[in-house]
């Protein structure tokens, strides 16, 4: 089987990479060549700005592939290219959305792919959303072979993951002993799917013609309150989380592009149904849990003094957000 990757080397699309080629896939990555990542023996890497239509057309002179996954779309202009170039170059186009299109706020407590889409709080959930409806229109008025797969909240050894200011920036206030902020009370629930186990779905879905036309949700079947996730990133980090935990909206006020991270995503329950990809993908099973996973991340961010280096604007944001909570419970 013959798959392009445009992208690849994400901290979702490397791992597909790797275990595509370990499954003797013959993998072509389209992409600009600049993240240095190492590539499994056997990728084949085109390196090409996408945006470059000219030397796109260079690229894939007399190429036809089983699958092309887009791990870069974003817009509907994104999408548009996409037509044009793979209309007549693949038996299977895969676009990456995002399991935050769900409904927000959800009327429904179990999330399965007909969940309705909706997303009035964050703009990139309503692209992605956008995205998909050009997809599936194409699909129904010219038979365009799309497969949408909706990742959410997927890490790797490389990011840990959190949801307000960033892992590095977590980490290391932890082990200084100052306080991390969790949105709400901590106790939403949430789902964090490690990127070898996402992988497996993703991968068993390619050169499936039965997944034409559908939409999948890969995720854990692992469910957490975010007080849980943070404790289990202080116990792999050797120390007690200090938590201070804010409202949403508060932190919405003071930081809208975090604020509209959380309204939109993270602040939000979440449970999913995966039985609509473990029965095209009967072997889509998650095995790495949190407590692991996380442990990885640690031991990666402190195999490397560099990597572990805190965001200045992304602490400096940490101490505003809960000075200002001070404040405002002080006054009130």
């Amino acid at each position: 089987m013959k798959v392009l990757f445009i992208g690849g080397t994400g901290v979702i699309s490397t791992a597909c990479t790797r275990l595509a080629a370990a499954r003797g896939i013959e993998v072509t990555l389209l992409n600009r060549g600049r993240r240095g990542v190492d590539l499994p023996a056997g990728v084949r890497q085109l390196q090409v700005d996408i945006t470059d239509a000219a030397a796109v057309a260079r690229a894939l002179a007399g190429e036809r592939f089983d699958s092309v996954v887009d791990w870069i779309a974003y817009d509907v202009p994104d999408i548009e290219r996409d037509l044009a170039w793979f209309g007549e170059r693949t038996d299977q186009f895969v676009f990456i959305s995002s399991a935050s299109a769900y409904q927000k706020p959800p009327t429904q407590f179990v999330i399965t792919e007909s969940t309705p889409l909706a997303n009035p709080f964050w703009e990139y959930s309503r692209r992605k959303i956008a995205c998909e409806d050009r997809l599936l229109r194409a699909y129904r008025e010219t038979g365009f072979p799309c497969t949408v797969v909706r990742p959410s909240h997927t890490y790797g050894p490389t990011m840990l993951p959190t949801a307000v200011g960033g892992g590095p920036t977590v980490l290391a206030r932890l082990r200084q002993g100052r306080p991390v902020v969790v949105h709400g009370d901590g106790e939403s629930l949430w789902v964090l799917t490690h990127n070898s186990d996402f992988a497996k779905g993703l991968v068993g879905l390619l050169g499936q013609p039965a997944s034409v036309g559908h939409a999948f949700h890969i995720t854990s079947d692992q469910v957490l309150t975010w007080n849980q996730i943070y404790r289990q990133i202080g116990r792999a980090a050797g120390v007690e989380p200090q938590l201070v935990h804010l409202p949403s909206t508060f932190i919405a006020r003071l930081d809208p592009v975090t604020g509209a991270g959380l309204l939109g995503d993270k602040a939000i329950s979440v449970v999913f149904d995966n039985t609509k990809i473990k029965r095209l993908v009967p072997d889509f099973v998650c095995t790495v849990p949190f407590a692991r996973g996380v442990e990885e991340c640690v031991a990666w961010l402190d195999a490397d003094p560099e990597r572990g280096q805190p965001d200045a604007q992304r602490d400096q944001l940490l101490d505003r957000l809960v000075a200002a909570w001070e404040r405002s419970s002080t006054a009130t």
